[in-house]
């Protein structure tokens, strides 16, 4: 229900406004890509590289309609930053990193964590890469 004055100077630092989309996916109660998903995603990116696109994008499908729409609209800007990267020193990989396990996540942490970072980075590195392919024009 706050109004957001984007001219006042506290929103200047480009961090600050990062931090806060990060933390609004964060702080979601389940996660944008849903909890029931995560080992499909998981299983998806282990495929073979030509059939990871297809899967992923079925996996898409099945989510709820507002998750896709965020999703679409979310990877599309994280897409444009990537393509700012001169400027910003953000990569693709580098995207997926700061975004993968905010994003997508298991619900209870079982196993390697760090093995889940991994897909959760690929998955997400894959998506900006697909982003075409996977959302069409």
């Amino acid at each position: 229900d706050e109004k957001l004055d984007l001219n006042d100077s506290k929103w200047e630092d480009i961090h600050v406004i990062t931090g806060a989309l990060k933390m609004f996916f964060r702080e979601l109660p389940e996660p944008l890509f849903t909890y029931n998903h995560f080992n499909d995603f998981v299983n998806a990116i282990k495929q073979e590289p030509r059939q990871r696109v297809h899967a992923v994008k079925d996996l898409i499908k099945q989510l709820p309609k507002p998750n896709q729409d965020t999703m679409q609209v979310l990877f599309r800007h994280l897409k444009r930053v990537v393509e700012n990267g001169e400027k910003n020193r953000m990569t693709y990989q580098s995207v997926a990193i700061v975004f993968g396990p905010t994003l997508l996540k298991p619900e209870k942490e079982t196993g390697n964590i760090a093995v889940h970072t991994v897909y959760q980075n690929q998955i997400v590195e894959l998506i900006l890469l697909e982003l075409n392919s996977i959302f069409g024009r």
